[in-house]
């Protein structure tokens, strides 16, 4: 314990027959910190931190005293602190880069002369493998064992690439593919609550208490903070920097408090709850916020339902939506398998530090509060392509039929159907062509679950059949999910209606959704149709599910399975039938939803401590696919230059112990021009690998088969494809491609200058490099929306760009643009680069880099138009920290910790 303990505040904790050392709020409050008791719960186990830290450089006395003062300001003024989380959780698409990364930063250490073992994370790293699976066989109880076979086809490189790198890393556990999707195993398994590990003080070993709290290489993260686990997604750079011991530099956030009140009315789930929490807190604004739930409607939710509303902060735009530790907490723990010593310890913990919820607990003080009344939540979906576009049930066709004319532009409407070759059946504009109960939000959610399984229980009883033209699949959370639903008797009325088991991963939601039947792409691609997907997933964002369907519905899982019943999202399914029975009588939705009573008396009877401990009792040693990878050991690892999945970036080439200046940016040209909510998705390589683009141009030199290039996700090691697939996503929108009719081509083009010549985005920055040209993007508001993609920082950066400028940054996105050593910029007073008339063919120059940059400060881009003419704009630099100003300096965050390691 190395803490400096200005507030003397390290206290002992008897528990049972066990002593624990730990860091009082409560005497802190006393020795100096007043009123910190009505401190949010999410700011508790902030401060905690920074007390059980204090070093006297990253965290000292004056640190923690004007964190404190955060009871007056309330997030307002600008205070940057140092937060080291408890451990760091990966998944292997973001995972699988982190590994390459840090094996890089061995092969660099060796070469500065520094000892490679220094490069072994500090705190606890798993790394769960679930992103990829992908739904190629569906539809038969053989999906789940062939998709499993493809699977170890495809990824045996990168399999023994991190079985090779969980032998050469300490403090760094792999669990298995087949196991579950991260952020269900974090919460069902590895999530503590209360963290615990040996320490030495005053020469003795003594155990020290402490909130668990991670950062994830996942946006959903947040989703372990309805354990009351304070985390949330990071890029893999700055997981990298953690696991490598460094403090997560951030500024004091705002904290907006959302109360609930009331009980959901009968029929409504968790999903329709977070669809609508989604839209009010996107309407109400909270980037870079902090969410913290309270008040009594909270009793009403199980630990499930906080976990499904936690799991969608991204969507909300806050950094981490929180649910403070309550009796519901404790429940949860115990179902789940933790010990009766640790829930015993979370308790006595939580109650010492002023953590524990009940129902005389004061209410905290907020930034801002914002108030629901579940009562009033209705059952909704959310689309065609943005989480926070809600829509109630019994509007969403008359929605779809208003967008479909206005946005997709189809004058022909819903009656145009088209024969589908060789099938009896035709297809539409609306037309539901995936149906998918998957992803983390809705799959760790009992509820949900055995809600779809009894409504598909009764919808065959009734005689209702799934449409031909629609791709069922059920890829649950983890494998608890899969006991539970075969032991409550319900999977089979799910395979029955196609819904068979097809992977424990995350699939359509991250566009793992796989092909279209050969006649149903043929016919939509052939007819342009814009056929939907409805998923109980978190993401729908354009091209992101599957790249033959434009409109992506997200839902919860009895609904998927209605639609999927229905064949089409252009039904009013409040009084609309679904179908006939076989007697010829209308069957509608309300005669076969399950009551909340039926789904309840399933989960007590199935939903058990037993089966939990049962399932995890083995989680690392994975089946006889994953103990049949056969990995290279050694401290550093032997790259192979003919890999086409795992490379050894460049990041580190030519690195010096010495900081080379920054150089300004001049004569810098345009990129590319890019409208509002630019997502992650759009910027980094996601999906399947186009055989006509630069990354399917480069793997077919390489004589890799179409058939064989698996997809960008997987690929995620190899640098060399992942560049060449940045900005290259099939519905991204380059407006410097503008033709005189106002048109704006989908895809990743852009005007090479000064000739003008069109070319795809990653050879205009090749040809740019060549001549040493600099490079700046443009873009609206919202930019880097979405999910914590590093390689959307990574290759931008290997693109050559060296400044973005936007109206506003997502909070992840930006972080993850200076810890590559890209400069973000944002305009003011309203200015945008559409107000300012640039096409792309200017030039830009930003100066003042040099040793007086420091954070937030105004700086300016003068910008030469083509006829000869500049000007001068003021920007803000979003280099928030003097943190993150040393990352700049260094070239990122990875050559910074390489530095002050080696040094």
């Amino acid at each position: 314990m190395t803490s400096v303990d200005s507030f003397k505040s390290r206290q002992k904790l008897v528990v049972g027959d066990r002593v624990y050392h730990y860091f009082s709020l409560k005497a802190a409050e006393a020795n100096g910190l007043a009123g910190i008791s009505r401190l949010p719960y999410s700011l508790k186990v902030v401060l905690e931190n920074l007390l059980r830290h204090e070093d006297g450089r990253w965290v000292t006395q004056e640190t923690i005293s004007a964190f404190a003062k955060w009871l007056v300001e309330k997030g307002k003024v600008e205070r940057e602190i140092a937060f080291r989380p408890a451990r760091v959780l990966m998944q292997d698409f973001t995972g699988v880069p982190a590994v390459v990364d840090l094996a890089a930063m061995r092969d660099a250490m060796k070469a500065l002369g520094g000892d490679p073992q220094q490069i072994n994370p500090l705190v606890p790293v798993d790394l769960v493998i679930d992103h990829s699976v992908i739904v190629d066989k569906f539809g038969s109880a053989q999906a789940f064992s062939e998709n499993v076979d493809l699977e170890y086809q495809r990824n045996g490189e990168r399999y023994r690439f991190l079985k090779w790198g969980q032998a050469a890393f300490d403090n760094f556990r792999v669990v298995p593919p087949g196991t579950g999707i991260c952020h269900q195993v974090n919460l069902e398994f590895l999530a503590q609550t209360v963290w615990t590990r040996e320490e030495h003080f005053n020469g003795a070993t003594i155990d020290v208490a402490y909130p668990d709290s991670l950062v994830g290489t996942d946006s959903h993260t947040t989703m372990v903070n309805g354990l009351a686990v304070l985390g949330w997604g990071v890029g893999g750079i700055e997981a990298e920097a953690a696991m490598l011991g460094q403090p997560l530099s951030l500024l004091a956030p705002e904290v907006i408090g959302f109360q609930l009140n009331g009980a959901p009315k009968e029929g409504v789930t968790a999903t329709d709850i977070v669809l609508t929490v989604t839209q009010m807190l996107r309407k109400k604004g909270v980037v870079g916020k902090f969410v913290e739930f309270y008040g009594p409607g909270l009793t009403h939710l199980t630990l499930a339902d906080r976990a499904t509303i936690a799991n969608m902060a991204p969507e909300y735009g806050a950094t981490c939506g929180f649910f403070p530790i309550d009796k519901e907490t404790l429940a949860f723990l115990h179902t789940s398998g933790r010990t009766a010593d640790r829930i015993a310890l979370i308790e006595a913990y939580a109650q010492a530090q002023g953590m524990y919820r009940d129902e005389t607990a004061d209410v905290p003080i907020f930034t801002d509060v914002i108030d629901l009344d579940l009562a009033e939540v209705s059952p909704s979906l959310a689309g065609p392509k943005r989480p926070e576009g809600r829509v109630r049930l019994e509007a969403v066709a008359k929605e779809f039929e208003s967008v479909l004319a206005l946005e997709y532009k189809k004058s022909d409407g819903l009656t145009n159907r088209h024969q589908v070759e060789g099938e009896v059946f035709n297809l539409g504009h609306g037309d539901v062509v995936i149906a998918a109960i998957t992803s983390c939000t809705n799959t760790s959610n009992p509820s949900v679950l055995i809600g779809a399984g009894l409504l598909a229980r009764n919808a065959l009883a009734r005689g209702l059949k799934v449409k031909p033209w629609v791709k069922t699949s059920l890829a649950p959370g983890s494998q608890v999910v899969g006991q539970y639903l075969q032991k409550s008797g319900l999977q089979k009325h799910l395979d029955a209606l196609g819904f068979n088991l097809v992977g424990y991963g995350c699939t359509t939601c991250i566009g793992n959704s796989g092909p279209l039947p050969a006649p149903v792409s043929k016919t939509i691609n052939a007819q342009d149709i814009v056929a939907v997907s409805v998923l109980s997933g978190n993401r729908n964002f354009e091209g992101r599910v599957n790249p033959d369907v434009q409109a992506n519905y997200l839902a919860s899982p009895p609904l998927v399975v209605a639609f999927a019943l229905a064949g089409t999202i252009a039904i009013d399914l409040t009084t609309q039938p679904l179908g006939k029975d076989p007697s010829g009588r209308d069957v509608y939705l309300r005669d076969i939803w399950p009551t909340n009573a039926e789904i309840e008396k399933f989960i007590q009877e199935n939903v058990t401590r037993a089966l939990f401990s049962e399932t995890y009792a083995n989680v690392f040693s994975g089946d006889q696919h994953w103990q049949g990878v056969a990995a290279p050991t050694g401290e550093t690892y032997v790259w192979d230059d003919y890999s086409t999945y795992v490379r050894n970036p460049p990041y580190f080439e030519s690195l010096t112990k010495a900081i080379p200046p920054i150089k300004d940016i001049l004569g810098a040209r345009i990129l590319a021009l890019f409208g509002d909510k630019i997502t992650t998705d759009h910027i980094s390589p996601a999906g399947s690998i186009k055989v006509a683009s630069p990354a399917g141009d480069w793997l077919i030199e390489r004589n890799v088969t179409p058939a064989d290039f698996n997809q960008y996700g997987t690929r995620r090691g190899n640098h060399e494809v992942m560049m060449r697939g940045t900005f290259a996503n099939i519905r991204i929108k380059n407006h410097m491609m503008k033709d005189a009719s106002g048109v704006i081509p989908e895809g990743g083009l852009t005007k090479y200058y000064p000739g003008g010549e069109t070319l795809p985005i990653y050879d205009a920055a090749m040809r740019y490099a060549q001549d040493n040209v600099p490079l700046v993007i443009f873009a609206g508001a919202e930019y880097g929306n979405g999910s914590s993609r590093d390689w959307a920082a990574k290759g931008t950066a290997l693109l050559g760009v060296r400044a973005v400028i936007a109206q506003s940054f997502e909070r992840i996105h930006r972080s993850n643009l200076v810890g590559m050593g890209i400069l973000p910029l944002t305009f003011e007073n309203g200015v945008s680069w559409t107000s300012l008339d640039l096409t792309g063919q200017e030039t830009v120059a930003i100066r003042g880099l040099g040793a007086q940059l420091s954070p937030r400060q105004l700086l300016k881009a003068d910008i030469a138009f083509a006829d000869g003419a500049v000007i001068s704009v003021p920007l803000l630099l979003r280099i928030d920290t003097l943190d993150e100003l040393e990352y700049f300096r260094n070239g990122g965050i990875l050559p910074y910790v390489l530095r002050q390691l080696a040094s």
